[in-house]
């Protein structure tokens, strides 16, 4: 078996290598492959570009689709002036900013929260689908772990009556733990699925050797295994801060007024008149920042995380 692996992977290398070599022997391809790449890259950041230059324009430059600035239009900050957060408005007091502060915040906790939850509680769950063979009727371990990513599969809405029902009798409408929640049920079966990949690729070796050594299971699992499986223990934290904090239908339904997230702030900016889309740009822009930032601090664990079983 070690023998025919080698052979695939040598092949495998071979290939590669011999791709490489025509792509470089062959100046055009790679540049139909950078030209590619170019137009990936800005068809990928053009809706980001889109919001952020929206957030500077006048009305009838949204009307008229101007696009290039100091070109088509000259950029101004009503968008920001809306919401107190221009430069000549940061440090005046302002009610809109104040109220989207608190927007802020309750995203804030309620991401955090519902992400850090449903990290230790599918940390959990998927240690135990790796390690132990479970049976529950006719369900074996890979159908219990099917059954937690079809949850996925039933749409939000056919919730909605018995959420609103089971809050009601909690009093946990308009609430930040009613929101993380939710939050966490609705991001625990990709945790799941993402966790059991990490921790299967780990050789039980190691937790049989620490428990030769005097190790307990728990101390096993957090002396030895979790620091090997945190880049995905990372990666899935990244990927429900960001499903958590753009989620809409559970905040709108489930808040009235103290608990009410920035998605349905960013949604709300209609009135009368229409459509307020600098407003409502400058929302999406302050919205959207801190998933940037995170974006590009933390790529190295994302990718480490989303690649741990690739090689399996």
């Amino acid at each position: 078996m070690q023998v025919e692996s080698g052979r695939v992977s040598a092949d495998v290398a071979v290939s590669a290598g011999s791709s490489g070599t025509w792509v470089s022997a062959r100046p055009f391809a790679r540049l139909l492959i950078y030209l590619a790449l170019v137009v990936w890259t800005f068809i990928a950041l053009f809706p980001l570009y889109w919001t952020i230059s929206t957030s500077m324009k006048l009305g009838r430059d949204v009307t008229q689709g101007h696009l290039i600035p100091w070109y088509d239009f000259k950029p101004n900050w009503k968008g920001w002036q809306s919401l107190g957060l221009s430069p000549d408005t940061i440090f005046e007091t302002s009610n809109v900013r104040d109220e989207f502060m608190k927007r802020f915040v309750n995203s804030m906790i309620a991401t955090l929260g519902a992400s850090g939850l449903a990290v230790v509680l599918g940390a959990l769950a998927a240690y135990g689908l790796s390690r132990f063979d479970y049976k529950f009727g006719p369900w074996r371990n890979k159908d219990i772990s099917f059954f937690f990513l079809s949850q996925l599969i039933l749409p939000p809405v056919v919730l909605a009556m018995p959420f609103l029902v089971l809050y009601k009798e909690l009093a946990l409408l308009d609430t930040r733990i009613g929101l993380i929640l939710v939050y966490t049920l609705m991001v625990l079966p990709i945790v799941i699925w993402v966790m059991r990949d990490q921790f299967d690729t780990i050789p039980p070796e190691i937790e049989q050797a620490a428990l030769v050594d005097g190790c307990t299971i728990w101390g096993a699992f957090l002396r030895i295994v979790v620091p090997i499986a945190l880049p995905g223990m990372v990666a899935a934290f990244i990927l429900s801060v960001v499903l958590c904090w753009n989620e809409y239908f559970f905040a709108s339904l489930l808040t009235g007024f103290d608990a009410q997230t920035l998605p349905v702030m960013v949604a709300s900016q209609t009135g009368s008149q229409g459509i307020n889309w600098w407003t409502m740009a400058a929302l999406s822009t302050a919205a959207i920042l801190p998933l940037i930032l995170v974006g590009i601090f933390l790529e190295r664990y994302i990718v480490m995380g989303l690649t741990a079983g690739a090689g399996k």
